[in-house]
């Protein structure tokens, strides 16, 4: 995996998962489910596991929410967060019902002396918080001294809260500081990062619906990723929480930072060699490979011209020629399937690949599949040309109007 020099940070146990100290980041989401609803609650957490969730925040909001919690606690498949808002006896009604972290808001919960309560409390049961500052819910009087939620006022919030924890000797604590706007949340970060050594909690607050959410997030948690900041990550998004858990997991993989666990599929976007539906195809491939959780890099191309060399670092893939689709293992075609078989054939190939290996699927490859997706790919030139996409001619287009105008 690709790996990013990381800032060192001290390591909490969020119950059996660790957090910061060089451990893997881990994904979290928030359940949407009332929490008292401790059927559709845990049915959410098991959705958001096999999502690719580490972790996941319920809130506690009011005495049902605190019972629902220490009943869902027991069955979770993941530790479970208690999100406090207001009243410290939520907080300690979550510590009670077993829960394995609190998150708390500055913003929210402002009385030092119910803050430190929850502390020592934390402490003696060896429950760890995260100091969640948000930019849309500072304290006045730091909005009053900055004018506005800036990169300094987030952090500030966050030294506050740590000084009280440190008048009782806590110091379990991860940090998050966030905000709606990518540049502030960024900044704020990469602040906070070069003054504490806890471990830090990325997110971009309110982020909204796919696909503007997704981009939004990606943007602000990506770049503190890539710079070393960070060792659990949320997406905030306005949606099935599933859907924040499996972008959360698809950009750490992306990045190298956690190992692909389902498959990551890639297609060419169709041109005018293209002898089948690229995009139904790659949907329909994509839903079976995920449905399996193959972790794998599959291809999904158009044709048999370029579709297994410009792929070729795929780990399977298919193109599509003559009626036909070309199986091709790390660009070396592997066998020739009828097109309406595609599908089933990427996919009984990748199962055999996750179990066999590359070594024994590439030695097991029908002995005549290159000769025929050869000969394929000589005939679909011979229809269609080797520009399809008239490319060439754009290209002297372009050339001619720049040479009548040279100066343009």
């Amino acid at each position: 995996m690709q790996r990013y020099p990381r800032k060192k940070t001290r390591q909490i146990m969020v119950g059996d998962v660790p957090v910061g100290g060089g451990a893997p980041v881990t994904v979290q989401s928030m359940t949407t489910t009332k929490t008292a609803d401790v059927d559709g609650t845990l049915a959410q957490i098991y959705a958001l596991k096999a999502a690719g969730a580490d972790i996941v925040r319920c809130t506690c909001n009011e005495k049902e929410a605190a019972e629902g919690l220490a009943r869902i606690v027991p069955r979770s498949p993941v530790p479970i967060v208690a999100d406090i808002h207001f009243h410290v006896e939520m907080a300690l009604a979550a510590i009670d019902a077993g829960v394995h972290c609190l998150r708390l808001n500055p913003g929210n919960l402002r009385k030092p002396e119910e803050i430190k309560l929850v502390a020592r409390e934390c402490k003696d049961r060896g429950i760890p918080v995260r100091i969640g500052v948000n930019a849309g819910s500072l304290d006045k009087r730091l909005l009053d001294k900055y004018g506005e939620a800036t990169p300094e006022a987030l952090v500030e919030s966050a030294q506050i809260e740590l000084g009280l924890f440190a008048e009782v000797g806590f110091e379990d604590v991860k940090i998050s500081v966030k905000a709606s706007r990518v540049p502030l949340m960024v900044e704020a970060y990469r602040q906070l990062s070069e003054l504490v050594d806890h471990p830090l909690h990325l997110g971009l607050t309110e982020a909204g619906p796919p696909p503007a959410g997704i981009v939004k997030g990606t943007a602000g948690i990506g770049t503190l990723l890539m710079e070393g900041i960070g060792d659990t990550i949320r997406y905030s998004l306005t949606t099935d929480p599933v859907e924040e858990a499996k972008a959360g997991r698809t950009l750490l993989e992306a990045l190298g930072l956690r190992e692909r666990r389902n498959v990551d599929l890639i297609a060419c976007p169709s041109c005018g060699r293209a002898e089948i539906d690229v995009y139904r195809v790659a949907q329909d491939a994509q839903a079976a490979l995920e449905a399996r959780s193959i972790p794998l890099q599959v291809a999904v191309m158009g044709c048999v011209v370029n579709g297994p060399g410009e792929a070729r670092s795929a780990d399977l893939g298919i193109a599509a020629g003559r009626h036909r689709g070309h199986l091709f293992i790390r660009g070396e075609i592997v066998r020739v399937v009828p097109e309406a078989e595609m599908v089933d054939a990427l996919v009984e190939e990748a199962e055999k690949l996750v179990k066999e290996g590359f070594a024994a699927r590439l030695a097991a490859a029908d002995a005549n599949a290159s000769k025929e997706a050869e000969a394929d790919r000589l005939a679909l030139l011979g229809d269609k040309g080797g520009d399809a996409n008239r490319s060439e001619a754009r290209v002297e287009l372009i050339n001619r109007r720049l040479a009548a105008n040279p100066e343009g």
